[in-house]
Formats: structure tokens, sequence, C-alpha cells
């Protein structure tokens, strides 16, 4: 494929708003005053006359789904067949775009809609993280890639949960079009044109339970002492038991080592406090017990996907904001 001019998204009964309105915000929206490369762009549904929406309104589309055979990208949007598959003629018709060189995306759970139709086999792929474990189980033969916005192999895109549409249409966009035209995009929709980290800063933070009562208070211990040097020698001794021991019954109860588990408790911690608090990086990191900052971003970076930072900057917004006092004016 040559470059990225024609666009359809693909419209089913249930269909959700937001991600159908990406779709149109992103390509079917005439910028050329701004620079951007105008788009033909369609609204396409398999059957005739409108379809509802999640939201509880109803469209018609002006196209069915021999639009799409001339369509450079093919966006699925997720209905309300919610991770089931689609029908027979909508798989054909994205088999038949892949062959002649066409790219096919899905945004949120649309993915499961690609895997059904196996043009996900073989290939790397992302979906809401929610649904990230049961497309996985699902289709052993995909291999999902849960704490990312977006995922592009081959001719086959597929993005994590609603604003990730986004983001995987902007890159496109920059991929076929350059920055300056994905930037120009960007701004008129007030997002940024490219947002650092995945998935993994909106998971909640795990929580590892243990019900067995002869470790539970070594684990409240040490989530206690994090901000200290916990030695799992010292942590067994606290629960009684060797370390040998110890590591094994720890793992058969949480599911993961003593190591993992301090590591995990740490991490959370230092999103609290980094949402909530206003103590400088260095010191989320001693408070934490990570020792350095240098420690507190390379671990928090595994796991989450972002730096201490960049994730800060994000949830700011998340606070709530100071009253605003509205003073009188003189008349």
């Amino acid at each position: 494929m040559a470059g990225l001019q024609d666009v359809a998204v693909v419209v089913g009964e249930g269909f959700s708003a937001f991600e159908f309105s990406v779709a149109c915000e992103v390509f079917g929206i005439d910028r050329t005053e701004d620079g951007v490369p105008p788009f033909r762009f369609a609204v396409c549904t398999e059957q005739d006359g409108p379809v509802g929406s999640r939201q509880g309104f109803r469209l018609t589309a002006d196209h069915r789904l021999d639009r799409l055979d001339s369509a450079d990208l093919i966006i699925v949007t997720p209905t309300k067949l919610g991770r089931g598959p689609g029908s027979e003629r909508l798989s054909d018709h994205l088999h038949a775009a892949v062959d002649r060189g066409a790219m096919v995306a899905s945004f949120c759970s649309g993915a499961f809609t690609l895997a059904h139709s196996g043009l996900l086999d073989g290939r790397r792929a992302t979906t809401h993280y929610l649904y990230a474990a049961e497309l996985a189980r699902q289709f052993p033969q995909i291999e999902v890639i849960p704490d990312v916005l977006y995922v592009e192999d081959g001719p086959v895109s597929s993005s994590a949960g609603t604003s990730a549409g986004i983001d995987l249409s902007l890159h496109l966009v920059r991929k076929f079009h350059g920055t300056t035209v994905a930037t120009a995009i960007a701004r008129r929709m007030v997002v940024p044109p490219h947002r650092d980290g995945g998935q993994a800063q909106y998971v909640e933070a795990p929580v590892r339970a243990c019900a067995d009562e002869s470790l539970a208070p070594a684990l409240d211990w040490a989530a206690a002492n994090l901000h200290t040097e916990i030695d799992v020698a010292v942590w067994a001794r606290n629960a009684v038991m060797s370390p040998r021991t110890f590591a094994r019954r720890f793992r058969a109860e949480t599911g993961v080592t003593p190591h993992r588990w301090l590591l995990e408790r740490r991490v959370a911690a230092a999103r609290l406090l980094l949402e909530e608090g206003d103590d400088s990086v260095d010191e989320v990191a001693r408070r934490c017990g990570f020792g350095s900052p240098a420690m507190l971003r390379q671990h928090f970076l595994k796991l989450v996907g972002t730096t201490p930072t960049a994730y800060r900057r994000s949830y700011r917004g998340a606070r709530s904001p100071e009253p605003v006092r509205l003073v009188p004016t003189s008349a």
C-alpha cells in the first residue's frame, strides 16, 4: 500500500459511541486548512437500515461492507457481540483487504473480531487489559501483549481500551503522513500526539492475598517496613521459618517469590505517593525502600510501563482541584 488516504470504519448493532467517534474525529474531518491531507472516509454497516449504539441512539450509514474493498485502512469497533465472532461476510472482506495490501485495525474489544476471523493468528496483538487474559486463553496462537496502548504487526493493528484508539490512529497517520500531520490532528483534538507508557499505568496495582495465618503477620510486617532493607532471611525469622520453608510456603500461598511480592508492594506504594503526595521522586524512592531514584525508575518502568515523573504528571489531573473563590467585581 502506497499511502493512507481511504479509511472505512465498520459499525455493528450495539456499537460503542466513543470508539466510533475516535475514527470519525481523526479521519472524518476536513483539516486541510491545517496542512492535513484529506481522507476519503466512510462509515459501513453490514445490514441496511439503522443500527443502535450502546448509548441509546441509532445511526444510519451510507455504505455496506462492499465499501471496504477500496479502503486503505479498515477500523473494527466493539459491538454488542462483545467478544464474540463477527459475521463470515465481514471476515471475508477483512481477509481480502489484507491480501490486497490494505491495513486492518481494531479498537478495544474489537480485537476479538479479528481473532475469530483468524487475522491475528501468529501475530502480536492487544486489547483492553480487562480482556487480555481472555484473548490469550481463547486464542493461544496469538501473542497477546497486555500492557501496551497499541500493537502494529504487519498489516494488522490493535489497540487497548477506549482512548488508546486515538493513540493507534495517530500512530498510523504519523507512519504514512509524518509527524507534522499527526501533531496537527492531535492539536486540534487537544490530545498529546504521543503518550508515554502503556496500559500498565491504568491497571490497579495488584494486591497478593494471603490466607495462611502463619504467613499473614510476616506480610503485614513487611508492608509496614517497606522503607527499610528487608532481607529474606530476617523476614523468614519473623515468620518463625527457615528461609527455604518460608520461600516455598510464600510462593505456594501468593503465587510469587518474596522478592517479587516486595517489589510489587514497593511500586504500589510509590504509585500512591506519586498520585497523592508532594514528595520529590528522591523522597518517594527512600520511603518505599528503593534506595535511589535510579532503582525506583528502573523497577517502576518495568512494572508500570512509564517513569515516576511521567506517571505523576499524568495523575496530577486526577487530584481534586482547589476550590475556586469568586471575587465579585465592582459595578
